[in-house]
């Protein structure tokens, strides 16, 4: 027989965890499931997330919510949707133990980062070595030796804007086949940004845990901090197969109450168009889960 629940929430990070948290808090019949691949377990310490003033470990803030989760009744599922698919006003989510049937789906499944060959990758995030977001951790690496690679779409723009945090920042190609225009190359010029043309191959790290970077020259250059941007797609594969409009990177595109275009499938966090936070995700899990308690049937409180 499928489980059933009001709300199926797919993502166990903080953006899932806020909304189980809520909706539980609203009564509702609600099941996590998560298979265990959240980015904010490889974020060593966040310096931004509100209420922290000396930082908290991403895998110690999942902890915490999930533990905030289980006051109320609630828990995370150990498994991964493989399909999702509408019968009727239902959704239908399969995984390896069975279904689950429900009439209101949340995603919270995040991004993959496009990466790069890296040894020790893990090590690397933990370490500091290598970072994922400078929006989120670039005060925290202030005067630094810093090393960017990039798009082409936006190179010069993630490069000037680390020139916020160190006058020490050097730009690696890529893609060779889109060289600097004139322009871009003026930009870091005029912002004291090194520009490296021989495109980069790999990176591996030296004994005290710091990045080298190894172009086709032959050449390697050592640093304090790298940062890959080369861009992200989201984890969306599941809404987008029943026809949820989806936007740049896969992200998927939702209203002001975080529901997508397929009625009854909600999204938050990274897989949607907009700013990747963990404040963002929360702030949209909230928005989300009330907007979906409102739209179930009411559950009236009985005399105890």
């Amino acid at each position: 027989m499928p489980r059933r629940c009001e709300v199926l929430v797919i993502g166990g990070g903080p953006g899932g965890l806020t909304a189980a948290i809520y909706l539980r808090r609203f009564r509702r019949d609600v099941i996590v499931a998560d298979k265990g691949h959240s980015r904010l377990s490889l974020v060593p310490v966040s310096h931004n997330y509100p209420g922290f003033p000396g930082g908290v470990p991403g895998g110690e803030l999942l902890d915490r919510l999930r533990q905030q989760l289980s006051c109320y009744g609630g828990a995370v599922d150990n498994l991964e949707v493989t399909s999702l698919r509408k019968d009727g006003a239902v959704f239908v989510a399969s995984h390896e133990g069975g279904e689950i049937h429900t009439p209101v789906v949340l995603l919270a499944t995040g991004v993959a980062d496009a990466g790069l060959p890296v040894e020790d990758w893990h090590d690397a995030v933990a370490a500091g070595a290598v970072r994922l977001c400078p929006v989120c951790d670039g005060f925290d690496i202030l005067d630094k030796k810093v090393a960017v690679v990039s798009q082409p779409h936006n190179r010069t723009g993630h490069a000037l804007f680390m020139r916020t945090f160190s006058c020490d920042v050097t730009l690696f190609e890529r893609e060779p086949q889109a060289p600097l225009s004139d322009q871009e190359a003026r930009s870091l010029r005029e912002a004291g940004v090194r520009y490296i043309a021989s495109p980069l191959k790999g990176v591996t790290l030296t004994d005290g845990m710091a990045p080298v970077l190894h172009t086709e020259d032959g050449e390697a250059y050592r640093f304090d901090v790298f940062y890959p941007m080369l861009g992200e797609k989201a984890r969306s594969a599941l809404a987008a197969d029943i026809g949820a409009a989806c936007g740049e990177c896969d992200k998927l595109i939702v209203d002001e109450h975080q529901r997508t275009t397929v009625p009854g499938l909600y999204a938050v966090g990274d897989v949607v168009v907009g700013l990747n936070q963990i404040s963002v995700a929360t702030g949209q899990a909230a928005i989300a889960a009330t907007a979906i308690h409102n739209a179930l049937p009411w559950q009236f409180r009985c005399q105890g």
